[in-house]
């Protein structure tokens, strides 16, 4: 093994009586260097994205959820809250109620989710912390109700909370007759906003928040809840919990983490990840072909050089493990680079953010980055794969032209 090593990188470092050899050694290192580096970049920011778009949901999705089987609405059973309240992991829970409605504001109207909420909400999301302007107030020291627009609704309606203007809000009766004035049929209540919140545009273009007592009296629905949704403690085991939870409520309502709540985007997001990764790997495996073009030309030139270690006694598998090793020498070189220079670029953007987007979101300046242990482990070890592949064959078939040449020869 170590004359196998030795002999390797004496003819990977030697000059070599065709200066093409080197050439073609060189553009393979660098072919090699570059693909590692792309995957890393290419995954960190995947992980970066991963991990910007799950704090936005987590803004906005509690732990746990549990909603109805069938219907929109239940009635929450008291019994059954005392003892959701008393599962050891879970920190405190909120009770919502959600619905469709007309928003009128001036001349202006749009449709929306009006979302009624307790107290205890912003202790389960923290949606309190992505106000773009005023403050998530529910209801003011006299008790007076506020409403709290996502600002896509507040662009498009021309909302400010500094305004004197009232929004007001329309949802179906839930018994409407049939009518000669269309407003009839509606249940209709007026609120000033005391905030405009910003999450994420497809919940920031639908949900206007209010409270909850507001939001029954409104849809006509006393005692309904939509959801009830859960924050867990910090040392909370989530799988137990949502197993107790699970027990508790029974087979007439469903109990989702925050993965299952948004499992279409994650499944997409990790769809598109390993379909770039499958990409750069395709490119590194035509980067290989160089490696394969430069163990060819050196099994040629080095023909004598078989010849005189096959006289010495060296079997087939020594001479052939020397060219393997070269092979790999290459990708390993490759390889190191790579890592280094993606790591360097990586830590770059991370601290600096140099590529910066071209974007007035306040949430996102720059590309966002984010490396794994992982990454730094299974890209290497796709590359040496590759690189091992690579060099067997040219390895395998021209030795056992030359050492069949050179047996005929004896």
């Amino acid at each position: 093994m170590k004359l196998s090593v030795y002999i390797a990188k004496r003819y990977l470092f030697a000059k070599k009586s065709r200066n093409a050899i080197n050439i073609i050694s060189a553009v393979s290192v660098t072919g090699v260097a570059v693909g590692t580096m792309a995957l890393i970049i290419i995954l960190s920011v995947f992980n970066g994205l991963e991990d910007m778009v799950r704090s936005i949901f987590n803004t906005f999705d509690p732990d746990l959820k549990i909603t109805p089987s069938l219907g929109k609405t239940f009635i929450p059973d008291s019994s059954k809250l005392e003892m959701l309240a008393n599962v050891n992991g879970v920190a405190c829970y909120s009770l919502t109620i959600e619905e469709n409605a007309l928003l009128r504001y001036d001349d202006r109207q749009t449709v929306a989710t009006i979302k009624g909420v307790d107290d205890t909400y912003v202790r389960v999301t923290g949606i309190d912390s992505s106000m773009w302007d005023g403050e998530f107030i529910l209801k003011s020291d006299r008790q007076r109700d506020y409403a709290i627009p996502g600002i896509g609704i507040a662009n498009y309606l021309g909302i400010g909370i500094t305004f004197v203007t009232p929004l007001n809000i329309y949802v179906p009766k839930l018994s409407a007759s049939s009518t000669v004035n269309p407003e009839d049929a509606f249940n209709r209540k007026f609120i000033y906003p005391s905030g405009i919140f910003q999450v994420e545009q497809s919940y920031d273009s639908k949900y206007v928040y209010v409270p909850i007592d507001f939001a029954r009296e409104l849809i006509g629905n006393d005692n309904g809840v939509s959801s009830i949704e859960i924050k867990f403690t910090d040392t909370a085991d989530e799988k137990r919990v949502k197993k107790e939870v699970s027990d508790i409520f029974g087979d007439d309502f469903v109990v989702q983490n925050r993965f299952e709540q948004q499992e279409i985007f994650y499944r997409v997001m990790k769809s598109e990840r390993f379909a770039i990764f499958l990409i750069l790997t395709l490119i590194l495996i035509i980067a290989s072909f160089n490696i394969i073009g430069s163990l060819t030309m050196l099994i040629i030139e080095k023909e004598r050089d078989i010849e005189i270690l096959k006289s010495l006694g060296a079997d087939r598998d020594l001479i052939r493990r020397i060219f393997i090793f070269e092979g790999w020498m290459i990708s390993i070189m490759g390889a190191v680079i790579g890592l280094i220079l993606g790591f360097i670029i990586c830590w770059l953007q991370q601290t600096y953010g140099l590529v910066r987007l071209q974007s007035d979101s306040l949430l996102l300046t720059s590309y966002p980055i984010s490396m794994e242990f992982k990454d730094f482990i299974i890209v290497p070890l796709t590359v040496l794969t590759i690189g091992y592949w690579a060099a067997w064959y040219p390895v395998r078939y021209l030795t056992k032209k030359y050492l069949d040449k050179n047996d005929k020869k004896v």
